[in-house]
């Protein structure tokens, strides 16, 4: 493979490293965390969790699936760069 993939697969990898972890802490924990400082804690309603809290969730899981995906890509990439 290309070296250009290995730092496609690096770059995406530290994006995607920042973004998870800021969509992490924008979660609503137990004591509010760090959402409810920026107004994601204001709306809570009787079924569950917001519409906000939902599609934080499905960011999150969006963005750690790419993260994932970047740390196979790049091992696969070592594990042949190192064969051949």
């Amino acid at each position: 493979m290309p070296i250009w993939f290995a730092y496609t697969m690096i770059v995406l990898l530290v994006i995607t490293s920042v973004l998870l972890t800021l969509l992490i802490l924008l979660h609503r924990g137990k004591g509010g965390g760090m959402s409810s400082m920026f107004g994601g804690g204001v709306s809570s309603s009787l079924a569950g969790s917001s519409v906000a809290e939902k599609n934080l969730d499905r960011y999150t899981v969006l963005v750690s699936l790419v993260w994932f995906a970047c740390i196979v890509g790049l091992g696969l990439w070592l594990r042949l760069a190192e064969t051949t």
